[in-house]
């Protein structure tokens, strides 16, 4: 099942800038829920590299591209030489997808326990 966010009053979000979401009237509100946590909305940088690539190539990681490897490469320089391996999903559902199997393949156990 899915919930809905502010089922008795929705709220119509139009556009964000930095940590701060704003609704169609204008009322600001503290995002604590979206993957921003980092840059925040409309970071300039951010925007300028997505633009960058965009003009370039528009793609998921599908397919074979140097820029992959070269990301992986500079990744794992950074971390223990244990994690050295890595894997390229499009969002955090795949990510605890991806995990769950890993775990399951290495452990061999099906159960799982979640939290509500």
């Amino acid at each position: 099942s899915c919930k809905v966010f502010f089922a008795k009053d929705p709220l119509k979000i139009v556009r964000a800038q930095g940590q701060y979401m704003f609704d169609e009237k204008g009322e600001k509100y503290l995002d604590c829920i979206n993957n921003v946590a980092h840059v925040g909305h409309s970071h300039p940088y951010v925007i300028k590299a997505a633009t960058k690539q965009m003009e370039l190539l528009n793609t998921n990681s599908r397919f074979l591209h140097d820029n992959l490897v070269q990301y992986a490469q500079r990744l794992t320089a950074t971390l223990p030489e244990k994690l050295s391996v890595c894997y390229f999903v499009n969002s955090g559902s795949e990510a605890n997808d991806l995990a769950l199997r890993l775990a399951r393949q290495y452990r061999g156990y099906q159960d799982v326990i979640t939290l509500e």
